[in-house]
């Protein structure tokens, strides 16, 4: 074969790509040339049969004919991607496709309806750090050094003796520190516990702390505002008992249970710690409390959501599963 011959290969190939009218016209005749069995790699094959002068110019003329093929059909096939039909033009009068948006997590808003109840009973909120210190989570609570709650077992530390809360009880301190009786506050928040997650326990949870001091409060104030809550968030059927308790910080003290019906966990559940606030604890604010009285609660916001939803495990509350969250 010569390069004459060559040279009219080239101008048929070009001549057939100029004629071809969409990608599918391409490709045919990318394999007509280029494939392995094509009409370029049989050239090549007609190297060893040309003679040894001839082979140099030969071999080059064949690679820059199928170099320059190669280009040809891709700028050639570039023309029709780029050639698609026009797109139809926007109507900006048509109603917008929105996505649909997140939400408030479940507890956020049970946080926000508890808030709402008491708020209408004329409790502010008052808020406080989630590190605290040792003196305003224990010793301006009343709790003795050698209370179980202040071990390491119970409570996160850190370094410099500062630790988590472990209530927001916290705040009440904080708050009676800084304002004159009457003071009516809840302080909802987040509180750490070294718990062991289990159906009704986790380390990481929320609560809602009350505080309600003036002349003449009493334990009649206390039960009372607390089934006002009860039936509100419940329902008026709700069943609510009260169980004597002890708590460094009220004197004195009782647990707040609900009866709840969750399947596999029935029965009375505790909500609450509830109690007349210990004189002592006013006294490290500068209350008297021969003039003053309070009482003070503090409860726990999943263990609410639990029987308001009727879940059965409160983990299933954290465990972001979208399917179980869209439900509440």
């Amino acid at each position: 074969m010569k390069l004459e011959e060559i040279k009219i290969i080239e101008q048929q190939a070009l001549s057939e790509l100029a004629e071809a009218v969409n990608a599918e016209t391409i490709e045919a005749l990318r394999i007509k040339y280029l494939s392995r069995k094509g009409i370029i790699p049989l050239l090549m094959q007609e190297l060893k049969s040309v003679s040894k002068e001839d082979k140099p110019a030969f071999g080059q003329a064949v690679n820059k004919l199928k170099q320059s093929l190669q280009l040809s059909l891709d700028e050639k096939n570039s023309t029709f991607k780029t050639d698609a039909a026009p797109v139809a033009a926007f109507d900006m009068t048509l109603p917008g496709n929105w996505h649909k948006t997140g939400s408030h997590h479940p507890i956020t808003l049970l946080i926000d309806r508890v808030s709402d109840i008491f708020s209408g009973i004329g409790f502010t909120v008052a808020e406080g750090p989630d590190i605290e210190t040792e003196y305003y989570n224990f010793d301006a609570l009343n709790t003795p050094e050698d209370h179980p709650a202040r071990n390491a077992q119970d409570t996160f530390y850190f370094g410099n003796g500062n630790l988590l809360r472990t209530q927001t009880s916290p705040v009440q301190i904080r708050y009676m520190e800084k304002n004159q009786p009457p003071i009516r506050i809840i302080s909802p928040g987040r509180v750490y516990r070294r718990d062991t997650p289990d159906a009704t326990h986790t380390a990481n949870f929320h609560q809602v702390e009350g505080l309600y001091v003036g002349k003449n409060v009493s334990m009649a104030d206390l039960k009372g505002d607390l089934l006002y809550f009860a039936k509100q968030i419940l329902g008026e059927d709700v069943q609510i008992r009260f169980r004597p308790h002890f708590f460094p910080f009220t004197e004195p003290s009782f647990e707040v249970d609900f009866y709840c019906d969750l399947g596999k966990t029935k029965g009375w559940l505790e909500i609450a710690g509830a109690g007349m606030v210990d004189p002592d604890v006013l006294k490290a604010v500068g209350y008297d409390p021969s003039e003053v009285s309070g009482y003070a609660f503090g409860m726990g916001i999943e263990r609410i959501a639990m029987i308001l939803h009727e879940i059965d495990d409160i983990r299933l509350i954290y465990d972001n599963d979208i399917r179980f969250l869209s439900q509440i």
